[in-house]
């Protein structure tokens, strides 16, 4: 008898909790399918907007997929996966989550995070009724990896190139990206207004890869039309001391110092003593400091430049010593737009080297002033000055335009368009619903055409004016070809992510009280699928 028992193993602590086998991997499918939900009406021309706000106030209106993804405190493991997949369609080279290393830097494309989303829980919803009939997961993930080559494929096989045309046909093909963007956004109403303005953005900065080269500054007030682009640099007036405005606002081919000094007589960071034996040495140190300050003043004078632009302070002596000398300073200048004004103009900050543009001129913009540089020699970078009402709508407004310069960033890189409008994958259906249409005669329409053997019909997709379809191609609604080459890799991943989980683990000290309470909310047992830790097959 003593030999049947045997001891009890403990292997994870008291309070654990654990759940698997087919009711947990459920529990994950319908979880990652509520995510889906959640952005699926914002897709497309006639998708809605969501209104997020927080305990702090903050009002957050927005369509676009990755910032309502990331504004969306999400406390299911299996769920965050999605949010990953969307940081990773839209992230500019950040490894900011573990599925960022799934991705070369290349798949970094800055649009279609809501197409990834709907992609990778309309996966996971075909794969549930298998997994209840009890198909092997690992057969589904090798079926999706197979169908994944095969879409790829022929994404590939669609695509175009827009290579060998001229500077103006390429720029108007851009635009063509761009607004095809544009149109589902809320500033969509002007998407050809904006859509030139991006391509032009773009092109100023030619072949280099910063995004920062291109600043948005935003100015509430007047309307969308409002907006406009400078070749160059502008940033918003910084904080002036009295003699600032007796200083010129506007040189042409002035001479440009880059600094990263003070200059302003300041008292010691530190308590300092010193002792003297003669009263009249003191004014000799009195005097030391303003020499110092003077000479740095002197020298900025002599070296020819008509704008001194410091990302330090430039104090009240600085200033009226320059206004007496006709030059133009400004101090505490952020350093993103300083480093933006040395590439513009070939200046280098804090060396002797001076930087020239052909004007510079302070200019009222709404309720604001800004000091603007054109003509920059260098050239390579831009500014859009963004106007509009509310701050909800200018902030939604620089959202949609951050999407339609990585997706003329990307167009000018991989020179691959596809026709978009649902012509190249399965969101057609959602692309009628949000606007109304009867998707069922629309998909069938579709599929007559995608079936024709001549291939006449693989550009057709939802013309989202009538509620039928149309050549996307023949109707400009283009996309670069990588968005959707990485849209259908990375929602492939993700759902075979989910699918190879077979086991998840809750360690009890790893939650926090908000995650239990969250945790709680969906229920306990196995099958739960509450568990931070997930061990995948």
């Amino acid at each position: 008898m003593a030999s049947m028992m045997q001891p009890q193993i403990i292997l994870l602590k008291e309070g654990t909790d654990t759940s698997q086998g087919k009711a947990q991997l459920l529990s994950n499918i319908n979880a990652v399918t509520a995510v889906g939900d959640v952005v699926r009406t914002t897709l497309g021309p006639r998708g809605m907007d969501k209104l997020i706000h927080d305990d702090k106030g903050s009002v957050t209106i927005s369509n676009d997929g990755a910032t309502i993804m990331k504004l969306l405190d999400i406390v299911h493991p299996a769920a965050k996966i999605l949010v990953d997949i969307a940081k990773s369609q839209d992230s500019e080279v950040r490894k900011s989550s573990w599925i960022l290393d799934l991705f070369s830097v290349d798949d970094f494309v800055g649009d279609g995070t809501t197409t990834v989303v709907l992609l990778a829980a309309e996966f996971l919803k075909e794969a549930k009724p298998f997994v209840e009939d009890g198909v092997h997961s690992q057969n589904l993930i090798r079926s999706y990896r197979t169908a994944s080559t095969l879409a790829i494929e022929k994404v590939k096989e669609l695509a175009v190139s827009i290579e060998g045309k001229s500077v103006e046909e390429k720029k108007g093909l851009l635009a063509k990206c761009a607004a095809t963007t544009l149109s589902s956004k809320l500033i969509g109403g002007e998407k050809e207004f904006f859509a030139t303005m991006v391509v032009d953005a773009v092109m100023a900065i030619g072949d280099d890869d910063r995004l920062n080269l291109i600043g948005i500054k935003k100015v509430p007030g007047g309307n969308m039309r409002d907006s406009f682009l400078v070749d160059g640099v502008a940033f918003k007036k910084t904080f002036s001391y009295a003699g600032f405005e007796q200083q010129p606002k506007k040189f042409d081919n002035p001479k440009i110092l880059l600094l990263n000094i003070e200059l302003e007589l300041k008292s010691e960071k530190e308590n300092a003593e010193i002792r003297l034996s003669d009263p009249s040495q003191y004014q000799s140190i009195v005097d030391a400091e303003w020499n110092i300050i003077y000479d740095k003043l002197d020298k900025c004078v002599e070296s020819g430049a008509k704008v001194v632009l410091s990302r330090l302070a430039i104090g009240d002596l600085a200033t009226q010593y320059f206004a007496d000398r006709d030059i133009f300073c400004a101090g505490r200048v952020a350093e993103q737009d300083l480093n933006r004004v040395a590439a513009a103009t070939g200046g280098t900050v804090q060396t002797s080297v001076l930087g020239t543009c052909e004007i510079f001129e302070e200019k009222q913009v709404g309720g604001e002033r800004f000091n603007i540089f054109s003509g920059c020699p260098s050239g390579r970078t831009a500014t859009i000055v963004l106007r509009g009402g509310a701050d909800q709508f200018i902030e939604e407004a620089e959202r949609s335009l951050h999407d339609a310069i990585m997706i003329v960033r990307r167009a000018v890189k991989n020179s691959t368009v596809v026709p978009g409008g649902g012509a190249i994958d399965v969101i057609p259906r959602q692309l009628c619903d949000n606007a109304g249409f009867d998707a069922t005669d629309v998909l069938n329409k579709l599929r007559q055409k995608h079936a024709m053997q001549s291939g006449e019909g693989a550009s057709y997709g939802v013309d989202i004016n009538t509620g039928g379809i149309a050549d996307s191609f023949a109707n400009f609604v283009w996309e670069p070809a990588v968005v959707k080459i990485n849209a259908i890799n990375a929602a492939t991943e993700a759902a075979c992510l989910i699918l190879s989980v077979d086991e998840t683990v809750k360690n009890p000290k790893s939650e926090s009280a908000q995650g239990d309470a969250a945790a709680g909310a969906m229920g306990r047992g196995r099958g739960g699928g509450r568990g931070r830790g997930m061990r995948r097959r």
